[in-house]
């Protein structure tokens, strides 16, 4: 088993950014998910409530960001003394906030108010201690550092989709940082910790998954394949921790280093069961 593709979201919800090498920190792949839209209180927004996000291509340039939405751009730095308490469903960071003319500007393409922040050297985010053992730093990420799927996987999702007489979908729906090649559907299940490019990563629980999965995720629309709807045939969780229909597995690095395209996955410790789902009738 090899990874297949690697990818950065700089901007939470906006487009993924592919890669062929990434330096993993303790808070996850470089430049993931480093900026936010949120509304003027400071809570988080992403493509569930604004499908335009789907349309934004974030490039990190020194100090900052650059934003580009079709023809419209603009180019966005921060003063780490400007900042913001801000929301990513029950965490609160003090981040980093862009500058007044910017938020505008993003108001006006968005067709609401709405600032843009920043996870600088300054912000801190720690989550996860029930599943990680440890709160785990992360940076704007719902809810873990690095989201881990397999091709074999979509692949079977997609033979349910076609049955049901639906298009297949592509793995961009799901938001991967780390896709790994492999033969057989559904067995990261069992992987509790796999190693990658030397580093190990514990996959600490799985990945419930939402609307943003029916999104085309160039247009934002809700069109083609609904991945909801397929996993609901036989990934429905039958633990109340995580409910609702279930993806990918969040992960978190336990070192640092560097993952390429290319690279072994080795699996370090299987576990004993696989995460209970719910028969349909």
């Amino acid at each position: 088993m090899k990874v297949t593709g690697l990818n950065i979201h700089p901007l939470k919800s906006g487009r993924a950014i592919a890669q062929t090498s990434v330096s993993i920190q303790r808070d996850g792949l470089a430049g993931d998910r480093r900026f936010m839209v949120v509304d003027p209180d400071g809570k988080f927004i992403t493509q569930r409530e604004l499908q335009l996000l789907a349309q934004v291509e974030a490039t990190h340039v020194t100090g900052g960001v650059h934003l580009k939405m079709g023809t419209r751009t603009v180019a966005v730095s921060f003063d780490p003394a400007k900042r913001l308490d801000v929301r990513v469903w029950d965490s609160e960071v003090n981040a980093a906030v862009s500058e007044d003319r910017v938020n505008t500007t993003l108001s006006d393409w968005f067709g609401r108010p709405v600032k843009l922040v920043h996870m600088d050297d300054q912000a801190r985010r720690a989550v996860g201690e029930e599943w990680a053992g440890t709160a785990a730093p992360v940076g704007f990420a719902d809810g873990f550092p690095v989201l881990i799927t397999t091709t074999a996987s979509l692949a079977d999702l997609n033979v349910t989709l076609i049955a049901k007489g639906q298009e297949p979908v592509g793995m961009d729906r799901f938001r991967t940082n780390i896709l790994i090649d492999n033969d057989e559907p559904w067995e990261e299940d069992f992987w509790e910790s796999v190693e990658i490019g030397g580093i190990t990563f514990d996959l600490v629980k799985p990945c419930a998954r939402c609307i943003m999965t029916t999104q085309d995720q160039v247009t934002g629309d809700r069109i083609g394949g609904n991945p909801i709807q397929g996993l609901a045939e036989k990934r429905m969780s039958a633990d109340r921790r995580v409910p609702g229909v279930l993806f990918g597995w969040n992960a978190v690095p336990r070192s640092e280093g560097t993952v390429n395209l290319g690279d072994e996955m080795r699996i370090v410790k299987v576990r004993e069961d696989r995460w209970p789902m719910k028969i349909r009738a």
